[in-house]
Order: C-alpha cells, then sequence, then structure tokens
C-alpha cells in the first residue's frame, strides 16, 4: 500500500532519524518528496510511505507519539486544459513522472496513477492551471 503524508516536527524532534526509524522498526520504505528541516527549527517533510497497511498504521501511530504532527493526504491534482500553454514546466519537478510531454504532439499528458500529490507542480506552473481536489 502507499499512502502519502505530511509529517511537521517540533523543534525537540527534528534531529530524530524518522525515516530510518520507519524502514527498521516498521519495515515501511518512506520516499522523501519534500523538506524543509533545519537544527532547532520546526521542519516539514512530505513522504510517500509504502508497505504493509499495518505496518504504515503502526508507524503512523508511533511518529504520532513521538509528537510529530501526521497529516494524511487525501486530495488529487486537477489541470485545467483551458488555461494550460502546456509549456511543460511542471514536468521538470514531477518526481513520479506522472506529468510528461507528448513527444509527437508537445500537449501535456497527465498519469492519474502515477501522482502521488507531491503538489510541487503547483507553484511551478505560469498559468496556475493545476491546483488540488481536496
Amino acid at each position: 500500500m502507499k499512502k502519502r503524508v505530511t509529517l511537521s516536527f517540533p523543534r525537540h524532534s527534528v534531529q530524530m532519524p524518522v525515516t530510518y526509524r520507519l524502514a527498521k522498526d516498521f519495515n515501511v520504505a518512506a520516499n522523501i518528496i519534500r523538506a524543509q528541516v533545519a537544527p532547532n527549527q520546526m521542519g516539514t517533510l512530505v513522504l510517500e510511505l509504502l508497505g504493509d497497511i499495518d505496518e504504515i498504521h503502526e508507524a503512523l501511530e508511533w511518529m504520532r507519539s513521538q509528537e510529530i504532527n501526521v497529516s494524511i493526504a487525501s486530495g488529487s491534482i486537477e489541470i485545467d486544459e483551458n488555461r494550460c500553454v502546456d509549456c511543460g514546466l511542471c514536468t521538470g519537478v514531477c518526481p513520479t513522472q506522472a506529468l510528461t510531454l507528448d513527444p509527437e504532439t508537445f500537449r501535456l499528458q497527465f498519469a492519474r496513477s502515477r501522482c502521488i500529490v507531491c503538489e510541487q507542480c503547483i507553484p511551478t506552473c505560469p498559468v496556475q492551471a493545476i491546483s488540488t481536489n481536496l
């Protein structure tokens, strides 16, 4: 099972090796999508978790017990085809290649099944054609 989560760390938890503990203690693979973590400051980490549903649930409970705020993504990316100009800027930041340009037509292609809703494409779009549907 795959699950995308956003973790918000308080200052005292920033130094904790969370991704290591997820793999070692819970057998959950953690793909880091976005990270904003600095010593002695609050931190934010967007992860794609991959593993057995029960192990992911246990890992989420452990993180909450460590005072890490866990937010589970439930939305999806939406592309307004009337606004999109097929510039391809979003394809360069998409970590899963859910956004690509068709090599023949140069039109934007969106593979929804590959999208992990990391939202990196949203601020990249110059015409604001990409948004989330929560």
